[in-house]
C-alpha cells in the first residue's frame, strides 16, 4: 500500500507538473471562487444580523443589560444596584435610565380648527444623564441634526428621527411621525393631564429602534415631568472592561445584587428572539447557496479529471500493462484534486482574512437596519475546507475510477 502510494504521489505530482499553467492558475480560481461562495455569503448573511447586534450592544445595552422585571414598573433599589455597579472592578462604565410613555404634539400652535386632526404621535421617552449616556453609548455621535443635549437642558429634549415624517416616510401611511419638526422647533409632551413644551435641540438617527422612535430628556426633568416620586430607574446599560467576558460579568453582577430585583441579561440575550431565528434562518440559506457551488466545482472537478483521464488512456493502459497498480494511478488523480481544492482554499483563506473581513470590518455594508459586517469564524471556515476537500476528492477519483476499470488492451488500443 505504502509503495502504490508513493508510484502515485510521484505520477500525480508530474502530471500536475506537465499541465498547463493557465489551465491551473483557472482551475484553482474556480476552487478560490467556490471557497469565497461557501463561506462569504453565509457570513454576509449572518453578519446582517450580527451587525444588528453589535449596534444593539454598542449603542443601547452596552454589554450587560439591566431592566425591569415584568409585572413591575421599574427596577426595585436602583440606588443600592447602582452603588454596587461602581465597586466591580469589571465593570468599566454604566448609564441608567428613566423611561415613560408620553404622546407629541407638533401643529398646536399652527392649528386654526379645533376639529383639524392632531399631528401626534406616542413616544417612549427616556431620562437620562447626558454625559453617562454618552460615554457608555455614543448618543451624540448619532444626533444627525441639531446639537446634543446637556445636563442643564431642562426644557430641550432629543427626537428619535424614526418619529419624524422626513425620516420615516418611507414606512408607510400607518405608521405614525411628526411633521416639520427639527432642531429649534417646539414640541407639546403629554402625560396624561400633565402638558409642557419642549424645544427639540436635536435628531437621532440611529439603526437601534429602541434610540430611534425615543424622546431623550435630562433626568431631573423627567421626574419632574413624570411625578416619579422614587428615583428608581428602568435601565441600566453595562459596560465591561476589556478582556472580560459578558457571561462573567453578568454572573457576577447577578451575585452581588438581590435576587428579583431586576433582569440581568448579556447583550446577545436581550435582543429579541426574532433576531436570533433570522439569525438561523439565515446561516441555513448561506450554507444552502453555498451547498451550491461546492457541487458546481465538484462537477467542474469531476469534467476536468474525466477528460484529462479519457485523454491520456492509452498512457493509463500503459501503466497497468508494465504493473502500475490500479490505485496508484487513482491516487495520482486524486491527488490533483486535492491539489486544486487546497490551493484554492488557501487563496481564498488569504483573501478572506486579509482584505475581505477587515476591508467590511472598517466599512460595514450599509443595509436598512444594520450595518452588515462579514462573519468567518476560524472554526466554521476550517469545517468548510475540510468539506469542500472531501467533495473535490471524491469528484476526482469517481472519473479516474471509471477510465481505469476499463481493460488494459482496450486502453491501450484506444478501443
Amino acid at each position: 500500500m505504502w509503495t502504490s502510494l508513493r508510484v502515485g504521489f510521484l505520477l500525480g505530482v508530474r502530471q500536475i507538473q506537465r499541465a498547463s499553467i493557465w489551465t491551473t492558475l483557472l482551475i484553482i480560481f474556480i476552487m478560490t471562487l467556490t471557497f469565497l461562495n461557501l463561506v462569504g455569503v453565509s457570513g454576509i448573511l449572518v453578519g446582517l444580523i450580527e451587525g444588528s447586534v453589535e449596534a444593539n450592544r454598542n449603542q443601547y445595552t452596552g454589554n450587560v443589560f439591566i431592566s425591569t422585571p415584568s409585572g413591575d414598573p421599574y427596577i426595585k433599589d436602583t440606588n443600592s444596584i447602582i452603588q454596587t455597579l461602581g465597586t466591580i472592578k469589571e465593570v468599566d462604565n454604566f448609564s441608567y435610565r428613566y423611561i415613560g410613555n408620553a404622546s407629541a404634539e407638533a401643529n398646536y400652535k399652527t392649528r386654526r380648527d379645533q376639529n383639524e386632526v392632531k399631528d401626534t404621535v406616542g413616544a417612549q421617552v427616556a431620562g437620562i444623564d447626558a454625559e453617562r449616556e454618552d460615554d457608555v453609548t455614543n448618543l451624540s455621535k448619532y444626533v444627525v441634526e441639531g446639537e446634543y443635549l446637556t445636563n442643564d437642558d431642562t426644557d430641550s429634549i432629543l427626537i428619535g428621527a424614526n418619529l419624524l415624517r422626513q425620516y420615516a416616510a418611507d414606512f408607510g401611511e400607518g405608521f405614525s411621525t411628526l411633521d416639520n419638526v427639527g432642531p429649534g422647533v417646539k414640541i407639546r409632551m403629554t402625560y396624561g393631564d400633565k402638558t409642557k413644551e419642549y424645544t427639540v435641540k436635536g435628531v437621532v438617527d440611529s439603526k437601534v429602534n429602541e434610540t430611534s422612535l425615543r424622546v431623550f430628556m435630562i433626568e431631573g426633568e423627567f421626574v419632574r415631568f413624570f411625578d416619579r416620586s422614587n428615583l428608581n430607574v428602568n435601565e441600566v446599560a453595562v459596560v465591561a472592561k476589556d478582556g472580560v467576558p459578558e457571561t462573567v460579568l453578568k454572573n457576577i453582577i447577578v451575585r452581588s445584587t438581590t435576587s428579583g430585583v431586576a433582569k440581568i441579561q448579556t447583550a446577545e440575550e436581550s435582543i429579541p428572539q426574532f433576531l436570533n431565528d433570522i439569525k438561523i434562518a439565515f446561516g441555513i440559506l448561506g450554507n444552502i447557496i453555498g451547498g451550491i457551488g461546492i457541487v458546481v466545482a465538484s462537477i467542474t472537478i469531476f469534467i476536468i479529471i474525466f477528460i484529462n483521464a479519457i485523454t491520456r488512456r492509452k498512457y493509463i493502459g500503459i501503466l497497468k500493462a508494465v504493473g502500475i497498480k490500479a490505485r496508484s494511478i487513482q491516487f495520482a488523480y486524486v491527488l490533483q484534486s486535492i491539489f486544486y481544492a487546497f490551493s484554492g482554499s488557501v487563496v481564498g483563506v488569504a483573501v478572506l482574512y486579509g482584505i475581505l473581513v477587515p476591508l467590511v470590518a472598517k466599512n460595514p455594508i450599509d443595509f436598512p437596519f444594520s450595518d452588515g459586517i462579514l462573519v468567518a469564524p476560524v472554526g466554521d471556515v476550517t469545517t468548510k475546507v475540510i468539506i469542500l476537500m472531501i467533495v473535490t476528492m471524491i469528484a476526482g477519483f469517481i472519473p479516474a475510477w471509471m477510465i481505469i476499470r476499463k481493460n488494459t488492451l482496450d486502453s491501450i488500443l484506444g478501443r
